[in-house]
């Protein structure tokens, strides 16, 4: 038997370039979400955070530090590193620990200060989140890998370079509402193919930004959310997947293994299909990500996600909405940070604080996030408590 796990409180700092310190960024997150779900730092039995940078801010060993910092130094905490796919395999661990009973209520933490490094800096920093031997070491960045990963697949199925600039434009759109995005900006679909390339076919406007920011959620057991008096959701299916580290040894890269793998496990704890989800936060990186992302979480068949783009089948009122918050493309990647986001706007929605993002009517979400290109990943899903 496990203790059903709910999401009490959640609380974000704006995405973008933040003049703050890494542990101020931290302790903002913290203290919105502690407010949100209405407990003190004293209700707090253990901490979990995710971070992959903090050595650029002179911060590594970053949990002891914020634990010490919202004043209950005496409380363990974990900090936690998976490449881009940390918040979300972070997430995981604390579930897993409400779940089995050995907390009843814990925070759930992620943030990053990246861009102050600089361009060159902080992409070389990513690169390292690479197989750095077969890939990042020898010059194949992360536009480069999933540059490649977009032809393969744009030569493999019927798409083209305006499917993954419809991508683009959508998230855009959504994330103009979000007053926590990077980037509030809309965009056309000439301004995506008109953009500078990156690594053929993608653009600049096909890829995320760099982002300082963090989030962080609440995450308690079903005794400890019905005594706050509070709205809360609870987490009805969890998975983790993994896949070869380089894409060079996938035999397919038109799609990642570990996604496809953490969907099932989440699905079939969850005892949900993919018809069953109203609305999702997917890791979309790069647009391509998207659209492999929407395919190998089952929303459509492989190779008919461009024609579902193309269809309107995947904005706010679409079928299944794809990233109401804009996504890691509008609304930013603080990488240590992301895959809270993407619980903090499901418990937005559900909570009805999206504004004019919100998707209507929806009580079945899912969250996904993986690391680097896909070697590791987790989904969560998500069901709203009435």
């Amino acid at each position: 038997m496990r203790e059903k796990v709910c999401v009490l409180g959640a609380g974000s700092t704006k995405y973008g370039k933040l003049n703050e310190s890494i542990v101020e960024i931290a302790l903002n997150a913290s203290k919105d979400a502690i407010d949100s779900a209405g407990i003190t730092p004293r209700d707090i039995k253990a901490g979990y955070i995710s971070n992959v940078f903090g050595v650029t801010d002179k911060q590594v060993h970053m949990a002891p530090v914020i634990m010490s910092n919202l004043g209950i130094p005496d409380v363990p905490g974990l900090t936690i590193e998976s490449a881009c796919g940390s918040g979300s395999i972070m997430f995981r661990e604390a579930y897993a620990n409400i779940a089995a009973g050995f907390y009843d209520c814990v925070i759930a933490l992620g943030v990053e200060k990246i861009t102050h490094t600089g361009t060159v800096e902080s992409t070389t920093l990513f690169s390292y989140c690479s197989d750095f031997f077969y890939e990042g070491g020898n010059g194949a960045s992360f536009p480069g890998l999933f540059g490649s990963m977009a032809r393969a697949y744009l030569a493999t199925y019927k798409s083209s370079e305006e499917d993954l600039a419809k991508i683009a434009v959508k998230n855009h759109e959504n994330g103009f509402f979000n007053p926590k995005a990077h980037i509030k900006k809309k965009i056309t679909i000439d301004d995506v193919l008109n953009s500078p390339v990156v690594a053929s076919p993608l653009k600049l406007y096909d890829c995320c930004p760099f982002s300082d920011g963090a989030s962080a959620v609440i995450l308690c057991n079903e005794e400890f959310a019905k005594k706050s008096g509070k709205p809360y959701l609870e987490v009805i299916g969890s998975g983790r997947g993994a896949s070869p580290a380089a894409v060079q040894s996938r035999k397919d890269i038109t799609t990642i293994p570990s996604t496809i793998d953490a969907a099932q496990q989440a699905y079939k704890m969850a005892n949900l299909s993919p018809k069953d989800i109203d609305f999702a936060e997917v890791h979309d990186c790069f647009t391509i990500a998207e659209l492999i992302d929407i395919e190998d979480l089952g929303f459509f068949p492989k190779g008919s996600g461009a024609q579902a783009v193309r269809e309107g089948r995947t904005t706010l009122r679409g079928d299944i909405p794809i990233n109401p918050s804009g996504g890691l493309k509008s609304k930013g990647h603080p990488i240590g940070a992301t895959g809270v986001g993407q619980v903090v706007e499901v418990f937005e929605q559900f909570t009805n604080k999206a504004g004019e993002r919100t998707v209507k009517d929806a009580k079945i979400a899912l969250t996904h996030n993986f690391g680097a290109t896909g070697a590791s990943a987790a989904v969560h899903i998500f069901k709203k408590m009435e």
